[in-house]
């Protein structure tokens, strides 16, 4: 009497993975995600790994989910997986005061995003 299985959102040659709570602003993490848009994971694990941003980590270990994802539970080719999506989001934002001058308070916004990465198994990737 369980609940029936879900319907697949995804076609039969992708597989996603997605990052919730990622401390770090949606613009940040949008730039860390367009450099990997497009490109076979081999590139774009690469890029992640000598990138110099401090989010480069946290997106390159939801690569490496996305990948293991593919791999395990839809049966696709690594060697032939490309980087189809990846898209940001807005999360939490954690709101801080810190004193100031005169009775008032200056007001720090921690901003939280999530990151979700689509890959596709292409026969002729590039």
């Amino acid at each position: 009497m369980g609940k029936p299985a879900a319907v697949r959102r995804l076609k039969e040659n992708e597989a996603r993975a997605v990052g919730r709570m990622i401390r770090t602003g949606g613009q940040k993490l949008n730039l860390v995600a367009e450099t990997i848009r497009g490109k076979k994971v081999e590139a774009a694990l690469a890029e992640l790994t000598f990138s110099n941003r401090r989010i480069s980590d946290d997106v390159k270990k939801i690569l490496e989910s996305a990948i293991a994802n593919a791999e395990n539970n839809h049966d696709l080719d690594v060697d032939e997986l490309v980087v189809a999506e990846a898209f940001v989001g807005k999360n939490l934002v954690m709101k801080r005061w810190r004193a100031r001058a005169r009775g008032r308070t200056g007001k720090i916004l921690k901003p939280f995003s999530e990151l979700t990465i689509v890959v596709r198994e292409q026969e002729d990737a590039k």
